[in-house]
């Protein structure tokens, strides 16, 4: 009634009705039943006080009833409001109902036992436990074919009522869909609650961490404890969970009572006086108690179990929501100590954890309650001789706590060394195409292997380490078991004389003993995975403590579009007090004691490593390396900055000097030391290595605004990106591959470019833009975009650029060198001082010298004035016809869009969506995981099993030997306490062999074959692959399938082996002991079956789902990693925290609907489980007289943990099945296409010098970048001489960086049999609808091979790939830097010596910034280096192809983002330095070409013009002269 009362109280003062009206049927078949129980319990109390004078009333009675008539009308008022504000049956309704029914009809049967029967009240009693009955049966029917619940959009489990979710109901039409045929992401929508959702679940554990975090720092003494926070956040859902944890500890103890009288029952029939039998209803009551018992322990099992995963998961989805804000949130010293690898691994892996680890976590908090009920009812049976067998564990607890800290250690050791593998990967991944054209692959793979060999070793370890735990705990019950039946059997008795061995104390005392055998056996369990979840979570909450941005440093103020004439006279940017910016604190984090020596610790630890392998290799031992130097000091100094509101300011200066730190400084990137920093008004950014998403080209420009087509038009046609949009295969909606991988480098800049442009801000920061394209769209952009009368005249502009012929159109220019301003100011004043600027442009722009000539000249008369007339009218010429073309484009723009729009969507795509194998995973998986095990070690650890399993009953067969034995045998108990001591040692002795082969033999030596495989075929996959493979996607392969092949699998076929071992052991035992049960084996079999094929397919459906829907988050994640900067700035954090939450929950949906599949099989076996122990039990009620009570005690005993046993093997099978899924995601890679291969025979007969003189010839050359895709150079044909230079240029997108990758076949010649070997599946591209465009595609002038490069005389198709790659040498245009030292980047082979790499840097002008640096090439390069500039890395990639003295280099844009004094510099080393080489230099800046030998024109994939500089300048019609005119690198047109 209190529960009633408070629900109607709640419903009444907070409830919101749902407005779907009632479910009239079920609800006014209820509201009547309900009023024939009130009516019937009133006909009671009626009756009851008619019969007041006959001495039969009784006050309780009638109090009773007078209180459960209040209570049902209550329950009628609820019922009333429940179908109005909810849309389910009530709980509350229900329980009461069943309460109810249970105690009507206790009574019931308690007036028929004392003679009751034939009076009035107990009819009224009989009517209203039959409408109970009823009640009960409407309340507990599912309504989801009820119109209330189809029209809402709550979730399944919301909808589903109590009887539904305790008996996992609500899942039967997911299951059955899943049976039918394989379920898709839609078939599982919303299932899970709306709490468990990422957004209500973030909510709730980040408030308490935040606020923690708050108070911890205003005390300053100490960190606080994410495990504790968890703990809190969530406490409303520990309560229940220990609750029913504590029943089922109570309940599992409730069996070995039942069986305890049963075995009696059957003893008193050995006596030959019929007056001790006792009645057989007590026998058939014992096995239905039994029964009923099973039944309720089973609902309370499930229960518990989808509690404690729903709770991990809840755990794990706002750990993945508080880990990836904390990503969007570091500073930049904490992101270069967290690695994008690491913090991926914080999501995969720590996060995951909880769900994973929970339910075996939980069983922890009543352990010592069994242990404390075992013991007590052991007592009871065999006395004070427990106490022997209870002190022989206490002894064995040191070893076990020992053992925990091994655990730990080991688990804590495992995951650093799996971050550093997965930081390895991901970086390899990342720089693939640098891998591939370097021909590094091999030092690559052998620096991954390197690190996975240790982890190997860890893995070894853990295996015996994990052996030694399952000898210690599997051994410890049965030692109890020995010791204490060994005491019993010789001093047990009274006066400690031998006790009485018979049947009834032993059985039960073994059926104890196994049950006390569960919670020890289960420390080892709950110990690992309480230590994982320990491990995880410190791992963690070190991560969401790291260091943060301090979002105080930049004072930022929103503009007020409507205060234009008030504003106009402040700056938009100022930077005043003489600032100080630097990329790390000022001094070192201050380290406590504790911290200092764990430090210590770990390097004497890592020495000791060091030393003990210099002495296994026999080389002399290493000095201990001195602590590594960190650089404290500023980046940028003294920085007083002033940027008027409207104006377009240049920022210059040489490389590395700090112009793109001055940007950082903008954006809240860097420590603020000194000064104060403030900007009015919206920012918007374009980072100089251009930041592409994974979606649609128009998603990357409008980048989560509306779209607005007008706007939209003018942003794409002022970005130039209108003929690349009319060349994508579904315009503007072409799915852009992650980073951008199916574009050029110039087309990526663009949309950079676009992208800010849309967001319509007030301060554009714009880094370097326009180094990556070409002098034409360079012109272009400035004319149209950039410039003074560009889209953004009216927006305030930070240009960095190293392009100094647009400098006299800028409003200000700032010169930066050392870190500081040293010149501010207009271009005029500028080169009126006559400083380092004045220099600059003297010296290297071309424009600026014809002025200065115009100057001189202009008194000398007319002609001058004539010449530059015609200049500029040609000049005018040219830009009015621009400016025509891109009106008419403009035009042009809808139809280009709507035509696009009508484009064959699938033509649209990219990333494919993750491949998803159907139907069940075939014996190929199995044979794939056996077979790289070793078939021979899988078949030794099957017979092991039965071996274990065989000595596991040989124990308790001996002990039904000893108890049957007769007065007359002359056995000593000394004999049987022997050889049962001598089984149990061979017991342990193989269960310890069994987990080592398994751990150690077999399952190290599977996952050691699939990784490596995984790895080799990964490396040797075509480019094709990972231009169309989300990066998330392969790295889940080496994380989290890899981490299932290392851990659950070898876990999962011992569990299918000893689980499956135990079962048959039941049941021969069982039918040994009564034959007739065999009857029951074919439909127990049968169901069990059914039960497993009904629950297999859709199984392995959803873990297949959870598989592929973890891919995106991290591909996302990873994505954020990369951008954090552009999102941070353009203030979109928002978004791309919602977007986390959706793919966090549309993941966790797959998980929590996988898990509750699995509580539906749970309920359904457990309930089979229990019917085998009545099947038993009621056939030794039956057989009673012929059977021995020994054998029935151990047929019982084994019954009774063949309920687990029988789930737990189909539960292992099937999740067994579900692991196998890792191997078969990892095989699907293993069986990919590589690319050609690495050697070919022809290379044994190559010159060992090749190639000798550097002469390349392209023989009618045509490629595209996959099968299917069109021909990006078509029918090429050109010849490059020995030594000649040819400069390669073309308008963005022309082919000139395909021409290259050509070079080091990358991509391989177009319809070629390598092109068509190593293609994976047909393409998006080769859909029927494409067919006909393809053969079109096909005719246009392509031979049937698609041509050849040859190089001195040889066909590079005939030369294998480690040949051909490290026989060239490039500069490519992305400057990719790995994570090491500089020495590892320049040289990982290590075939060089410091000295050479120093030369190498000096020519390449790095060796005076590298020399200052800490540790010199020791210094350590962050990840994707990025503690070195664009610049820089450029540099560090130009030393790279100094060091490989081979005959042809490729400068692929290699001084795009260097200023013209450097690459001045670096054309002079080439020019020196590779005099007698063949060079193809590709370069926007048609400075850097003007001296080669050769230029090659490429226009759309062709050859348009391949002549001497000087020729294609005479022509004033050439492409060339175009291009070189638009830059100003031609002195007078008339030349």
């Amino acid at each position: 009634m209190v529960a009633f009362a408070w629900r109607i109280f709640l419903f009444v003062t907070k409830g919101s009705r749902h407005g779907l009206g009632k479910p009239w049927i079920v609800y006014g078949l209820s509201q009547l039943l309900t009023l024939a129980a009130i009516g019937s319990l009133i006909a009671h109390a009626v009756l009851l006080s008619r019969q007041q004078p006959e001495g039969d009333y009784s006050p309780a009675s009638m109090m009773g009833t007078s209180l459960m008539v209040i209570a049902w009308i209550m329950g009628l008022i609820l019922n009333h409001l429940e179908s109005l504000y909810k849309i389910r049956a009530s709980p509350y309704i229900f329980c009461y109902s069943l309460v109810s029914l249970i105690a009507s009809a206790i009574v019931v049967r308690t007036m028929m036992e004392t003679n009751h029967s034939d009076q009035d009240p107990f009819k009224a009693l009989v009517a209203f436990l039959a409408i109970n009955c009823a009640h009960f049966v409407v309340e507990s029917w599912p309504r989801g074919r009820l119109a209330i619940q189809k029209n809402h959009s709550a979730g399944e489990y919301e909808k589903a009522n109590f009887f539904s979710r305790i008996t996992f109901h609500f899942m039967q039409p997911t299951v059955s869909l899943g049976y039918k045929r394989p379920l898709a992401q839609e078939d599982i929508d919303s299932l899970m609650p709306t709490e468990m959702q990422a957004a209500q679940s973030h909510l709730r554990l980040s408030t308490r961490w935040n606020a923690k975090k708050l108070k911890y720092a205003n005390q300053g003494d100490s960190t606080p404890s994410l495990m504790k926070t968890i703990l809190f956040s969530f406490k409303s859902q520990w309560v229940p969970m220990i609750i029913m944890r504590v029943l089922i500890s109570v309940l599992t103890y409730v069996s070995p009572q039942l069986l305890n009288s049963l075995l009696g029952f059957i003893a008193s029939y050995a006596s030959p006086n019929e007056e001790d039998h006792k009645p057989v209803e007590l026998g058939i009551l014992l096995a239905f108690g039994m029964f009923f018992t099973s039944i309720l322990a089973t609902f309370l099992n499930a229960q518990i179990q989808a509690a404690s995963t729903n709770l991990g998961l809840e755990v794990r989805i706002a750990l993945m929501s508080m880990i990836y804000r904390k990503a969007l949130r570091l500073s930049n010293s904490a992101r270069q100590k967290s690695t994008a690898g690491e913090i991926t691994n914080h999501m995969s892996v720590d996060a995951e954890r909880w769900p994973m680890s929970l339910p075996t976590a939980i069983t922890s908090i009543t352990v010592p309650l069994e242990i404390a009920i075992a013991t007590w009812m052991l007592y009871g049976l065999i006395g004070w001789s427990i106490f022997v067998g209870i002190a022989a564990v206490i002894l064995m607890l040191p070893i076990h706590a020992k053992l925990a800290g091994y655990f730990q250690s080991f688990r804590a050791a495992r995951m650093k060394v799996m971050d550093i593998r997965l930081r390895l990967v991901n970086e390899v991944l990342g720089g693939m195409k640098i891998v591939k054209l370097y021909n590094w692959e091999d030092p690559f793979k052998e620096r991954i292997a390197a690190v996975r060999r240790n982890e190997i070793k860890l893995l070894k370890q853990f295996g015996v380490l994990a052996s030694v735990v399952s000898l210690v705990f599997t051994s410890t019950p049965l030692i109890i078991t020995l010791v204490s039946l060994a005491v019993y059997a010789t001093h047990g008795g009274p006066g400690a004389t031998p006790g009485d061995m018979n049947p009834q104390t032993i059985f039960v005392s073994i059926s104890l003993f196994g049950l006390l055998a569960r919670p020890i056996s289960l420390m080892a369990s709950t110990l690992s995975q309480l230590t994982s979840i320990t491990v995880a979570t410190t791992r963690v909450q070190k991560f969401l403590l790291a260091e943060e941005l301090d979002e105080t440093m930049i004072e930022r103020e929103l503009e007020d579009k409507n205060d234009q004439k008030g504003g106009e006279g402040r700056p938009v940017i100022e930077i005043k007090g003489s600032a100080v910016f630097a990329w790390c604190p000022e001094h070192a984090p201050v380290e406590s004691e504790k911290q200092k020596k764990n430090r210590e610790k770990e390097e004497a630890k890592k020495q000791k490593l060091i030393e003990a392998k210099a002495r296994k290799e026999n080389k002399p031992i290493p000095e201990k390396k001195p602590a590594e130097e960190v650089d404290y000091s500023p980046m940028l100094t003294n920085i007083n900055l002033s940027v008027a509101r409207g104006s377009l300011t240049a920022i210059v200066g040489r490389v590395g000097q700090g112009k793109t730190s001055l940007l950082s400084a903008l954006i809240g990137e860097m420590y603020k030391r000194q000064g104060t920093v403030r900007i009015r008004g919206r920012v918007a950014y374009a980072a100089q290595q251009a930041w592409i998403v994974n979606m649609t080209l128009r998603d990357n420009i409008t980048f989560g605004l509306e779209f607005d087509q007008e706007k939209y038009n003018r942003i794409v046609a002022a970005s130039g990106l209108l003929p690349d949009i009319e060349m994508l295969p579904a315009g503007d909606q072409t799915e852009i591959g992650e980073r951008g991988i199916n574009l050029s480098g110039g087309q990526k800049q663009r949309v950079s470019l676009a992208r800010a442009a849309y967001q319509d801000a007030d301060v554009y920061l714009l880094d370097d833009p326009l180094s990556a394209v070409d002098a034409h769209v360079d012109q272009h952009l400035w004319e149209r975009l950039i410039g003074p009368n560009g889209l953004l005249k009216d927006k305030t502009r930070l240009l960095v650029t190293h392009g100094i012929h647009h400098l006299e159109h800028v409003d200000q220019i700032v010169v930066i060198k050392d870190g500081q301003i040293t010149e501010e100011g207009h271009y005029d004043d500028l080169m009126d001082s006559k400083g380092a600027f004045y220099q600059l442009i003297d010296e290297y722009s071309i424009n600026a010298r014809k002025d200065r000539k115009k100057k001189i000249l202009k008194t000398d008369g007319e002609i001058e004035v004539e010449e530059t007339v015609e200049d500029t009218s040609q000049e005018d010429n040219e830009e009015e016809k621009s400016e025509a073309e891109t009106r008419k484009g403009d035009e042009k723009v809808v139809k280009k869009v709507d035509l696009a729009a009508k484009k064959d969507e699938k033509a649209a795509e990219l990333i494919a969506a993750e491949k998803m194998v159907m139907g069940r995973v075939s014996w190929d998986v199995y044979r794939i995981y056996l077979r790289a095990a070793s078939y021979g070690t899988s078949l030794l650890c099957v017979i092991m099993y039965i071996l274990v399993q065989s000595c596991q009953i040989g124990t308790n067969l001996w002990l039904q030997h000893w108890t049957s034995a007769g007065p007359g045998e002359s056995h000593s108990p000394a004999m049987f306490l022997g050889v049962y001591a001598a089984i149990t040692v061979v017991y342990m002795i193989l269960m310890f062999s069994c987990t080592y082969f398994v751990m150690v033999w077999a399952g190290i030596r599977a996952t050691t074959r699939l990784h490596d495989g995984l790895l080799s075929s990964i490396l040797h996959l075509p480019m094709s692959f990972f231009d169309t493979t989300p990066l998330g996607r392969i790295v889940n392969r080496f994380s989290t399938d890899i981490f299932a092949t290392d851990n659950t699998l070898p876990w999962g076929f011992m569990s299918v082996l000893m689980f499956g071992m135990s079962v048959l052991g039941t049941i021969i035992v069982i039918a040994a002991t009564t034959p007739i049960f065999l009857a029951l084996v074919p439909p127990l079999a049968g169901c069990l079956f059914l039960i497993q094929m009904y629950y297999i397919r859709p199984s392995r459906s959803l873990k297949r789902i959870d598989s592929t829907s973890r891919s995106p988050v991290y591909q996302h994640f990873t994505e954020t990693l990369v951008g954090v900067s552009t999102i941070r700035t353009m203030g979109v954090e928002d978004r791309f925290i919602l977007q986390n939450e959706e793919k966090s929950t549309i993941s966790a949906n797959a998980y929590f609907t996988y898990q509750m599949v699995a509580c539906w099989l749970q309920v359904r076996l457990e309930a089979l489980g229990a019917c085998i122990v009545l099947g038993a039990a009621l056939f030794a009620v039956l057989d009673r007289r012929s059977l021995d009570p020994g054998m029935v005690g151990l047929a019982l005993s084994y019954a009774l943990t063949v309920t687990s046993d029988i789930t737990m093997v189909i539960r292992s099978y099937c999740e067994l099945q579900n692991q196998l899924v890792s191997v078969e995601r990892v095989d699907e890679y293993l069986r990919k296409n590589p690319e050609p291969p690495a050697h070919l025979p022809a290379d044994a007969e190559l010159p060992e010098s090749w190639p000798q003189a550097g002469h390349i010839e392209f023989r009618d050359y045509s490629t595209r970048y996959r099968q299917g895709l069109d021909l990006v150079v078509k029918d090429i044909s050109f010849e490059v001489q020995p030594a000649e230079k040819v400069g390669i240029v073309g308008r963005t997108g022309a082919g000139k960086s395909s021409l290259t990758l050509a070079l080091f076949r990358i991509i391989e010649a177009a319809n070629s049999h390598w092109a068509q070997s190593s293609h994976n599946g047909a393409d998006v591209d080769t859909m029927p609808t494409k067919i006909v465009e393809n053969a079109d595609l096909e005719k246009v002038a392509v031979d049937e091979n698609g041509g050849s490069i040859w190089i001195d005389g040889v066909d590079i198709s005939t030369v294998g790939l480690s040949r051909l790659r490290s026989n060239l040498a490039i500069i490519p245009q992305d400057p990719i830097l790995f994570a090491g030292t500089i020495r590892e980047n320049l040289d990982p082979f290590e075939e060089l010596q410091d000295a050479e790499l120093w030369e190498a840097l000096e020519r390449a002008h790095l060796k005076e910034h590298v020399s200052s640096l800490a540790g010199g090439l020791s210094f350590k390069v962050s990840q994707n280096g990025d503690n070195f500039s664009v610049g820089q890395r450029s540099l560090v990639c130009l030393a790279r192809a100094l060091l490989r003295k081979t005959k042809v280099l490729v400068l692929d844009e290699a001084t795009a983002a260097v200023d013209v004094e450097t690459d001045e510099l670096i054309q002079k080393t080439i020019r020196k330095e590779f005099q007698d080489r063949t060079i193809l230099t590709i370069a926007h800046r048609i400075k850097t070409v003007m001296d080669s030998d050769k230029i090659l024109v490429l226009e759309k994939g062709q050859v348009e013009e391949f002549d001497t500089p000087g020729m294609l300048v005479k022509n004033k019609e050439s492409l060339f002269f175009k291009l070189a005119h638009q830059a100003g690198e031609i002195k007078e047109v008339h030349e």
